[in-house]
Order: C-alpha cells, then structure tokens, then sequence
C-alpha cells in the first residue's frame, strides 16, 4: 500500500465518467535519489549562480516580473500570467475519462511520468468500485488532465489496489524507427538462432527490480561522506517550498449516477456516437482551438526581432533557473549539520588543492 503520509499531494481534483464523481489526491508515484550537485568556485568554494538579466535594459529582473513567450524567429509573442491562467483547460480540476481499452494495447514507448491517486472523500465506496471494475473487465482508463500548465493525455489503472494515472505522449511525439540499415534483407542461419536461444535460456529469470543498484551513485555518496568525516566541508542553508492545498469535491448519490450514466447511453442514440467521436478526435484539436480562441481575446504584444526577441526568450529560460537551484539547496542540507563553523573557506580550499 501507498503510505500518503509520508508524500505530498501535488494535485487534486475528481476523476468523471459518466455522471460520476471521485475526488481523488494527486502523488508523484517515483521520486530521483540522485545526489543534487551545484557549481562552485574552485578557489574558495563559493556558489556559482546564475542572474536573471534582461538584455534590453542590463538589469536584473525580479521572478515576478518574468513572463513567458514565444519566438516564431521575425516576431516575439509575449504571454503573461494571466493569459495562461485565462485558458480553459488549466482552470480544469478534472480527470476525464475519455474511454477504456485493453490493457495491451498501450506501447510502452509512450508512457511519461506516473502518479498515484488516493481517495479524497469521507466515502471511498466510488473510488473502489472504478477500481475493481478495471482490475475485472482488465481495461485501461484513457483520462485527460491539467497538469503543470499542460493539457495531457494519461492511462489510468491499477497498481497494487491504488489507481495508478501515467501521462503519456501524444501519438505526434513519437519518432518513426525508419532506418537505412535495417532495409536490405538479413539471413540468420540455423546454427546462429540455436546458439542465441540457448544464450537466453542460460539468462532466464524472473525480473526483480530490487538486485539492481545504481552503482554510480553508491560511490558518489561514498566519496561525499568521506570529506565530511575529513572536514572537508562548508556551511550552507536550505530552503523549502510550500503546495497549494485546495479541497476536493464529495460524491452525492453512486447508485443514482451509475444509472443515469446508462439510461443517458441507451437513450441518446445517436447523440451518444457523436459524444464518442467527439472525445477520440478532441484530445489534442480541441485543446490547440481552446488555445487558439483565448489566444485571441488576451492581451499580446509582439515586437520585432532581434535585440528584443533575444530579451523575452532569455526570459522563458530563465525563469525555470530557481527551482532548479531550490532543489540543489535541500541537498545540502546534510553536510551543513556536520561542517565546522570554526573551519574558513580558504582552508578548506587550499586542503582540497594539497589532496
């Protein structure tokens, strides 16, 4: 079982199909345990940051000062805060089911990030019923969902009694495996295949993911407790962030949605086909004419290539720097406790030279 308290909900909202409603937490279901290296200066071990500086003016921007923006190479469109928040589908709260299809049919090339959801109600009753109903009929939840200022297409599953949501790529994204070597045509002998079957049979197992260790990393902690036990190190502080925390929405009548949910199918006829294609074809057209439209009515400046262009694109990079440095600082949390204040950077430094 997932143990949420020892996670953080990133995400909440409520899974619909039909005319039912599960409130549902959103976790990230894998985390990096890689260690987080920063740069420093090689002389005294100072951090080496990067500034935001606009090229236009040469000063340095305030994040909250940082937009967003497209470069099409002649012209700039700048896209504010609110013009992104103005979009429908980032002020959606929901899981939509769009439809559910064999386990096996989902490539695996196309899966991203996945995440666990956890019931968010005072009645898990919905929650268990969506999931049963896909461990039985061994079916796949196709779900769109808002996530980090993204429209995404996802699966929804099960995975160890949880409901198990996987973002995965939209069918555009994946390359054609079209090579010029692999076109003439090969022969394989007998002998060649049963000394390669027999190579297989020596290696089979059952796949068990615990046995495999990053190795890399292993040596890096190795070699980082090592300086902290020499004193090899220097102070730092840490700095956390804080999620939004908004509620979720209670499940009024089961039974009643369920039957409703089937009454409305059987009863729309042709309506319901037309709903049905609507969902196939809409999962990434009606997010581009949603986008499209709001586009329209917002505010956009353009300016022309150039000085200016350089200055809003920088801009866009820039503005994803400090988290990347946030994380870098948690880090550093551990060797901070057992550093000595008493020992000087210069010290320090002058050791890691004489080693």
């Amino acid at each position: 079982m997932v143990d949420s308290d020892a996670m953080r909900a990133i995400w909440k909202g409520s899974i619909t199909f039909g005319l039912v409603n599960v409130p549902v937490k959103l976790y990230s279901a894998t985390e990096e345990h890689d260690l987080q290296l920063h740069q420093v200066h090689d002389a005294d071990g100072g951090r080496i940051r990067y500034q935001r500086k606009c090229e236009v003016c040469g000063r340095k921007v305030e994040f909250s000062h940082i937009d967003k923006a497209y470069d099409d190479g002649d012209r700039t469109v700048v896209l504010t805060g609110e013009d992104l928040e103005a979009l429908p589908a980032e002020r959606s709260r929901e899981i939509e089911v769009l439809e559910f299809v064999p386990n096996e049919q989902i490539d695996p090339i196309l899966f991203e990030r996945s995440y666990y959801l956890e019931p968010d109600s005072k009645s898990p009753k919905a929650y268990v019923l969506l999931q049963r109903v896909l461990e039985e009929t061994e079916r796949t939840a196709i779900v769109r969902i808002s996530l980090r200022q993204r429209t995404r297409l996802a699966t929804m599953r099960v995975r160890d009694d949880v409901l198990l949501v996987q973002t995965i790529r939209w069918a555009d994204e994946v390359r054609a495996a079209e090579f010029d070597s692999l076109g003439d045509d090969v022969t394989v002998g007998k002998r060649e295949l049963d000394l390669a079957r027999s190579i297989v049979r020596d290696l089979e197992a059952d796949f068990e993911p615990e046995q495999y260790v990053d190795e890399y990393q292993e040596q890096l902690h190795k070699l980082v407790e090592a300086k902290l036990e020499q004193g090899d190190a220097l102070d730092t502080a840490a700095t956390f962030g804080e999620t939004d925390d908004d509620e979720g929405a209670e499940v009024i009548d089961l039974l009643e949605a369920l039957q409703r949910s089937v009454e409305k199918r059987k009863g729309s006829g042709s309506d319901a086909s037309e709903d049905s294609g609507a969902k196939g074809s809409g999962s990434r057209s009606s997010g581009s004419k949603t986008a499209a439209s709001a586009s329209k009515g917002a505010a956009k400046r353009t300016t022309k290539s150039g000085s200016a262009s350089k200055s809003t694109a920088s801009k866009g990079t820039a503005a994803e720097k400090p988290a990347a440095e946030s994380g870098s600082k948690s880090t550093a949390k551990k060797p901070a406790a057992k550093s000595t204040a008493s020992k000087s950077k210069s010290t320090a430094a002058s050791k890691r030279k004489s080693a």
